[in-house]
């Protein structure tokens, strides 16, 4: 890597690092500048982008889906744990593919920007390509520093380094983006109560990725501040499947402060303050169903 495009690279990650709002979009990215000329990060024509004074990619696109379905990169992650990332079509001697391979080759830091709604991106980086297969037309990629040292050549994972990588793909793409979409899916306000500071907001899973239909996708999602997470989380409230609100009988019955009065036992057989407009990213019926019948039971 030439110092040139090792500056490059590392000016294109600080500038994001100075986005104004946590997502992108193309017109901010088109306004990079360079040593006093205008090189945009991302091609809106093409999924890999490598600006012509530079030897290998410098970023990697991933579409926005629509809600209800399942994310493209869902299905690409390996059984080691790391994400994969499929050619430009079928030949892998396209130009996009060699100028991703040659980033694979040079171990040049790349940055990947995920779709999370129409024309929003959530960019990640520094990524790192970590294998080549032309024989299922896809990259590897490494998604921090850790995960591209068991990739290194000769490494020889074992269980627990797979486990580790599963997981730090599920934080760092998966659970990531599911947390953008859904908060905008909320207009970044709490279903509940309507706070609006993302600081204090979550993307809440309402079957945990752990259950087989408990997938990072904005119907299996709410966005709840952190006490409400918490008190769904374990128990306190439950949320029927006609989004009405339930306290558990007993916290209705307790005495304490101003916090539970209105934070908690307020919100009794009271409904979602916030739903989203899209009928298709609205909270799931039947996963509603099923998180309120262990409600229940508890």
């Amino acid at each position: 890597m030439s110092i040139i495009e090792g500056q490059l690279r590392q000016a294109a990650m600080a500038y994001l690092n100075t986005r104004p709002t946590p997502h992108v979009d193309y017109h901010w990215l088109r306004e990079f500048m360079f040593n006093g000329e205008q090189i945009p990060l991302m091609d809106m024509q093409r999924g890999i982008r490598k600006p012509a004074k530079l030897s290998g990619a410098l970023s990697i696109r991933t579409t926005y889906t629509k809600p209800g379905a399942a994310p493209p990169y869902m299905d690409n992650t390996g059984s080691d744990g790391f994400q994969r990332y499929k050619y430009r079509g079928t030949d892998p001697s396209h130009p996009e593919n060699k100028a991703l391979r040659r980033a694979f080759e040079d171990a040049l830091p790349i940055i990947w920007f995920v779709g999370v709604a129409p024309g929003r991106y959530e960019p990640i980086y520094p990524v790192y390509v970590v294998g080549d297969d032309p024989s299922q037309l896809e990259f590897t990629l490494a998604l921090d520093e850790t995960q591209r040292l068991l990739m290194a050549p000769g490494f020889v994972m074992d269980e627990a380094q797979r486990a580790y990588a599963m997981r730090e793909t599920k934080q760092r793409l998966h659970q990531r983006v599911f947390r953008s979409q859904v908060l905008l899916a909320y207009t970044t306000k709490c279903a509940i109560c309507r706070l609006k500071h993302p600081e204090l907001l979550d993307a809440a899973h309402i079957l945990p990725d752990s259950h087989p239909n408990g997938l990072p996708i904005v119907p299996n999602g709410l966005t709840l501040c952190k006490i409400h997470h918490a008190a769904f989380d374990n128990k306190i409230i439950g949320v029927r499947p006609d989004y009405s609100l339930h306290v558990r009988p007993d916290v209705l019955e307790e005495v304490d402060g101003w916090m539970l009065k209105g934070g908690i036992q307020g919100v009794h057989n009271t409904s979602l303050a916030v739903i989203p407009t899209v009928r298709k990213a609205r909270p799931s019926v039947d996963r509603l169903e099923e998180r309120y019948a262990e409600f229940l039971a508890y």
